[in-house]
Protein backbone atom coordinates (compact mmCIF):
# COMPACT_ATOMS: atom_id res chain seq x y z
CA UNK A 1 0.00 0.00 0.00
CA UNK A 2 1.16 3.11 -0.89
CA UNK A 3 1.83 5.99 2.51
CA UNK A 4 -1.43 8.00 1.57
CA UNK A 5 -3.51 4.75 2.42
CA UNK A 6 -1.39 3.74 5.64
CA UNK A 7 -1.61 7.56 6.83
CA UNK A 8 -5.34 7.10 6.22
CA UNK A 9 -6.24 3.98 7.33
CA UNK A 10 -4.23 5.39 10.34
CA UNK A 11 -6.47 8.73 10.68
CA UNK A 12 -9.65 6.75 10.27
CA UNK A 13 -9.45 4.06 13.24
CA UNK A 14 -8.26 6.73 15.50
CA UNK A 15 -11.01 9.13 14.42
CA UNK A 16 -13.45 6.27 14.87
CA UNK A 17 -12.17 5.46 18.34
CA UNK A 18 -12.28 9.07 19.07
CA UNK A 19 -15.83 9.15 18.43
CA UNK A 20 -16.99 6.14 19.86
CA UNK A 21 -15.01 6.71 23.08
CA UNK A 22 -13.41 9.51 25.46
CA UNK A 23 -10.21 8.32 26.34
CA UNK A 24 -8.10 10.11 24.33
CA UNK A 25 -7.04 13.76 23.30
CA UNK A 26 -8.42 13.75 19.34
CA UNK A 27 -6.08 16.40 18.48
CA UNK A 28 -2.66 13.93 19.54
CA UNK A 29 -4.74 11.03 18.93
CA UNK A 30 -5.35 10.64 15.80
CA UNK A 31 -2.18 12.59 14.63
CA UNK A 32 -0.24 10.43 16.06
CA UNK A 33 -2.52 7.59 14.41
CA UNK A 34 -1.34 9.47 11.17
CA UNK A 35 2.57 8.92 11.86
CA UNK A 36 1.94 5.45 13.58
CA UNK A 37 0.27 4.33 9.76
CA UNK A 38 3.87 5.30 8.26
CA UNK A 39 6.10 4.28 10.98
CA UNK A 40 6.16 0.04 10.10
CA UNK A 41 7.69 1.26 6.47
CA UNK A 42 11.23 2.59 8.04
CA UNK A 43 12.68 -0.38 6.65
CA UNK A 44 11.69 1.02 2.71
CA UNK A 45 14.04 4.01 1.71
CA UNK A 46 11.54 4.72 -1.27
CA UNK A 47 8.69 5.12 1.74
CA UNK A 48 7.05 8.37 2.91
CA UNK A 49 9.05 8.27 6.14
CA UNK A 50 11.97 6.57 4.10
CA UNK A 51 12.99 9.34 2.22
CA UNK A 52 12.41 11.42 5.61
CA UNK A 53 14.98 9.08 7.84
CA UNK A 54 17.29 7.76 4.82
CA UNK A 55 19.93 6.76 6.97
CA UNK A 56 17.56 5.39 9.72
CA UNK A 57 15.61 3.74 7.01
CA UNK A 58 18.89 2.29 4.51
CA UNK A 59 20.14 0.85 7.84
CA UNK A 60 16.98 -0.82 8.71
CA UNK A 61 16.56 -2.22 5.68
CA UNK A 62 20.33 -3.90 5.21
CA UNK A 63 19.75 -5.68 8.98
CA UNK A 64 16.09 -7.00 8.34
CA UNK A 65 14.57 -6.06 5.21
CA UNK A 66 11.57 -4.86 3.89
CA UNK A 67 8.14 -5.90 6.09
CA UNK A 68 9.75 -8.23 8.32
CA UNK A 69 10.65 -7.30 11.69
CA UNK A 70 8.89 -3.41 11.75
CA UNK A 71 5.85 -5.15 10.23
CA UNK A 72 6.20 -7.51 13.04
CA UNK A 73 4.40 -8.04 16.15
CA UNK A 74 7.65 -7.79 18.02
CA UNK A 75 8.39 -4.32 16.80
CA UNK A 76 5.00 -3.04 18.01
CA UNK A 77 5.57 -4.59 21.69
CA UNK A 78 9.34 -2.70 21.57
CA UNK A 79 7.67 0.68 20.05
CA UNK A 80 5.23 0.33 22.74
CA UNK A 81 7.69 -0.41 25.11
CA UNK A 82 10.15 2.59 24.11
CA UNK A 83 7.00 4.67 23.79
CA UNK A 84 5.93 3.77 27.21
CA UNK A 85 9.39 4.71 28.89
CA UNK A 86 9.88 8.28 26.91
CA UNK A 87 6.41 9.71 25.86
CA UNK A 88 4.20 10.83 28.66
CA UNK A 89 1.08 11.46 27.02
CA UNK A 90 -0.76 8.35 26.35
CA UNK A 91 -2.91 9.87 23.11
CA UNK A 92 0.47 9.89 21.34
CA UNK A 93 1.44 6.53 22.27
CA UNK A 94 -1.97 4.55 21.82
CA UNK A 95 -2.40 6.80 18.54
CA UNK A 96 0.63 5.46 17.33
CA UNK A 97 0.41 1.78 17.79
CA UNK A 98 -3.22 2.04 16.34
CA UNK A 99 -1.33 3.28 13.24
CA UNK A 100 1.10 0.81 13.55
CA UNK A 101 -2.02 -1.79 13.86
CA UNK A 102 -3.55 -0.22 10.56
CA UNK A 103 -0.41 -0.38 8.11
CA UNK A 104 -0.20 -4.61 9.65
CA UNK A 105 -4.08 -5.02 8.10
CA UNK A 106 -3.36 -2.80 5.16
CA UNK A 107 0.18 -4.77 4.33
CA UNK A 108 -1.52 -8.16 4.79
CA UNK A 109 -3.53 -7.75 1.65
CA UNK A 110 -0.33 -7.09 -0.74
CA UNK A 111 0.93 -10.46 -2.41
CA UNK A 112 4.20 -9.79 -0.74
CA UNK A 113 2.66 -10.08 3.02
CA UNK A 114 4.08 -9.39 6.17
CA UNK A 115 6.15 -11.47 8.41
CA UNK A 116 3.85 -10.53 11.41
CA UNK A 117 5.52 -13.22 14.01
CA UNK A 118 9.38 -12.40 12.88
CA UNK A 119 11.94 -13.65 13.47
CA UNK A 120 9.23 -16.59 12.38
CA UNK A 121 9.47 -17.19 8.17
CA UNK A 122 6.21 -17.17 8.35
CA UNK A 123 4.44 -15.00 5.93
CA UNK A 124 0.63 -14.07 6.84
CA UNK A 125 -1.42 -12.59 3.94
CA UNK A 126 -5.06 -12.42 3.23
CA UNK A 127 -6.43 -15.03 1.00
CA UNK A 128 -7.22 -12.08 -1.71
CA UNK A 129 -4.48 -9.60 -2.28
CA UNK A 130 -4.20 -5.66 -3.57
CA UNK A 131 -1.56 -3.90 -5.73
CA UNK A 132 0.27 -1.14 -4.50
CA UNK A 133 -1.05 1.56 -6.51
CA UNK A 134 -3.76 -0.16 -7.81
CA UNK A 135 -7.33 0.13 -8.46
CA UNK A 136 -8.55 -2.32 -5.09
CA UNK A 137 -5.91 0.38 -3.02
CA UNK A 138 -7.95 3.04 -4.66
CA UNK A 139 -11.37 2.04 -3.47
CA UNK A 140 -10.17 1.08 -0.16
CA UNK A 141 -8.61 4.87 0.04
CA UNK A 142 -11.70 6.14 -0.69
CA UNK A 143 -14.01 3.70 1.55
CA UNK A 144 -11.25 5.34 4.25
CA UNK A 145 -11.70 8.58 3.50
CA UNK A 146 -15.72 8.31 3.98
CA UNK A 147 -15.26 6.37 6.75
CA UNK A 148 -13.23 8.94 8.40
CA UNK A 149 -15.66 11.89 7.30
CA UNK A 150 -18.43 10.00 9.15
CA UNK A 151 -17.10 9.90 11.94
CA UNK A 152 -15.24 13.47 12.28
CA UNK A 153 -19.02 14.70 11.47
CA UNK A 154 -20.08 13.19 14.39
CA UNK A 155 -17.14 14.04 16.46
CA UNK A 156 -18.06 17.94 15.54
CA UNK A 157 -21.65 17.27 16.46
CA UNK A 158 -20.23 16.71 19.60
CA UNK A 159 -19.22 20.25 20.20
Amino acid sequence: MTGKTHIMAGITATTAIVAITDAYQPEWFIAAGAVGGLLPDICHSGSKIGRRFPAISKVVNTIFGHRTFTHSLLFLVLVAFVLSKFVSNPSITMGILVGMVTHFILDAFTKQGIKLLYPAKVTIRFPFAATTGGKAEGIVLLALTVVTLYYANNILALF
